[in-house]
């Protein structure tokens, strides 16, 4: 049983172990039990063996006289900076148990937005894997005997047959080298766009791609807006919380767009000048409209809580129609593939049976 348990498959840390870990730990702080002791009681409960061995040395370091929010940064790859610097907060102002909340609330709706993207993901990949899984064994099995077939026959061949052919062949004599080939292609593409000066335009490409560009738009504003909204909700000031999002944003088109805030924001301006005066295409007019309103208001982190619910919205409403809007482009793909494959084998056969006539 003990072997069993050790070799599970949930033994890595997901965002479903860090949101029950903080919402365990919220309620556990606000009841009075003491730091130490809730993350050791956590620790004993969750299922992943990493998470576990995280969570055992967090508590000691804080049985050692370390803050939490020093523990956890000794961590940084399972807690971001984000989540460290709201523990700080929370520490220093005596309100962890309300920071804690805050956290579990924004990781829960992280974990519902990737979820719904997953899901709006789900049946497109399972149709292009049904589709590779099919082609792939006419490939290996069923291609290589019609090769002998249509060689045998005494007919002029069509350009469809012979490439058809000449794909049969090339997978059933170096089958393993095309694979490898291509499973190296990819590796060297992931390298490629790492580059430093490729990785800026690989970013800006992605987000202009039909269909999924405005999905990862979307998302990216979803998490920059609602970040910043907790934390200023915190108490931080919108410097601190621009350089706290500017480390734990990915995407350089939007990294580049904190950057250049942060800058101006520093230089006395307002988040709103900057946005109408820059080149921040990504950012929607009614994005720039609320954050004015928020500045001028003085409840500018509720209008980036508010940003951050509509984005996910439109999230939403993208995720939901993704299956529709590709269903039709998959179905042309397969349809083109699947007709190809049978002109180039009906055809000989047609021209053989014309002969004889």
């Amino acid at each position: 049983m003990k072997k069993d348990k050790n070799i599970q498959i949930l033994n890595r840390i997901s965002l479903l172990d860090k949101l029950l870990f903080t919402k365990h730990l919220a309620m556990m702080v606000k009841s009075g039990i003491t730091l130490s002791e809730a993350v050791e009681a956590i620790a004993s409960q969750t299922q992943s063996n990493k998470f576990r061995e995280v969570l055992t040395k967090i508590s000691q370091d804080i049985k050692n006289g370390n803050s939490f929010s020093k523990a956890l940064k000794r961590h940084p790859k399972v807690f971001n900076q984000f989540y460290i610097i709201l523990t700080e907060v929370g520490e220093e102002s005596g309100t962890l148990s309300e920071s804690l909340e805050y956290l579990a609330k924004s990781i829960a709706k992280e974990y519902a937005l990737n979820k719904k993207i997953q899901g709006a993901l789900l049946y497109p990949a399972i149709i292009l894997i049904a589709v590779s899984l099919v082609g792939a064994g006419m490939s290996i099995f069923v291609l290589p005997q019609l090769s002998n077939l249509f060689e045998s026959l005494n007919v002029e061949l069509p350009i469809t047959t012979k490439i058809l052919l000449f794909f049969a062949s090339t997978m059933k004599n170096y089958g393993v080298f095309v694979i490898a080939g291509f499973v190296a292609l990819l590796l060297m593409l992931r390298i490629f766009i790492k580059l430093p000066k490729i990785r800026p335009r690989w970013d800006s490409l992605m987000l202009s791609f039909p269909i999924f560009g405005p999905l990862l738009t979307n998302k990216e504003l979803t998490s920059l807006c609602r970040n910043l909204g907790i934390m200023l909700k915190s108490g931080l000031p919108i410097t601190k919380a621009l350089e706290v999002e500017y480390i734990g944003t990915s995407n350089l088109v939007f990294k580049d767009y904190i950057e250049r805030i942060e800058k101006s924001v520093n230089k006395g301006k307002e988040i709103r000048e900057e946005l109408d005066q820059g080149n921040y295409s990504r950012f929607s007019p009614i994005a720039i409209k609320m954050i004015g309103v928020g500045e001028k208001t003085g409840k500018l982190d509720e209008a980036f809580l508010y940003l951050g619910d509509f984005f996910e919205d439109e999230v939403d409403n993208i995720a939901k129609n993704l299956s529709v809007v590709l269903e039709p482009f998959i179905l042309l793909i397969i349809g083109v593939i699947v007709g190809f494959v049978a002109l180039a084998i009906i055809s000989p056969i047609y021209e053989l049976t014309g002969s004889i006539k």
